[in-house]
């Protein structure tokens, strides 16, 4: 297990880093590009950071900041349980902080039941359930989203969390 005490998180700025992350989210979302509330985000515009681990990257959270809010639209971690996912969003949860952000949000999927304890134990709330926005996304802007996700539940709907700084 890894001591989450030798984990670095830095921003992502290098084209090399750009790349790794363009490859971590075509890995684990299927493009290079999400979709949330009717929005795509592509991972070239993206503002994010990287986590390090014994000189290795370990894991990436993505955020998009609009005045006083931020979306968090990816965070991945390339090993589970090792606090790599708590320190990414605790490094994007200060950086927006002191950028005046007062509100962190983003959407996750209603087959995600990982995320929701995650995010619930960060201090997240559930704010939001959008019926159907994934199957409406599906056929308008990301036709590669699976039908069915974790432990075989359907993707249909979107969940929506939030903290206020």
């Amino acid at each position: 297990m890894a001591n989450v005490n030798n984990i670095q998180v830095l921003a992502s700025t290098t084209n090399e880093d750009k790349e790794w992350l363009r490859q971590l989210w075509i890995k684990e979302m299927g493009d290079d590009y999400v979709v949330s509330k009717g929005q795509q985000h592509r991972v070239q515009h993206a503002e994010g950071v990287i986590a390090w681990l014994d000189g290795h990257r370990a894991g990436a959270a993505t955020y998009r900041i609009s005045g006083q809010e931020c979306e968090l639209t990816s965070l991945h971690a390339t090993m589970r349980g090792a606090g790599i996912g708590s320190k990414l969003i605790e490094a994007v949860e200060q950086i927006v902080s002191q950028l005046g952000v007062q509100r962190l949000w983003l959407i996750t999927t209603n087959d995600n039941m990982n995320a929701m304890r995650f995010y619930q134990k960060q201090g997240y709330r559930l704010k939001a359930v959008y019926p159907g926005a994934v199957d409406e996304a599906r056929q308008q802007l990301k036709p590669s989203i699976p039908l069915i996700g974790n432990d075989n539940i359907p993707i249909r709907d979107e969940i929506e969390v939030e903290k206020f700084l």
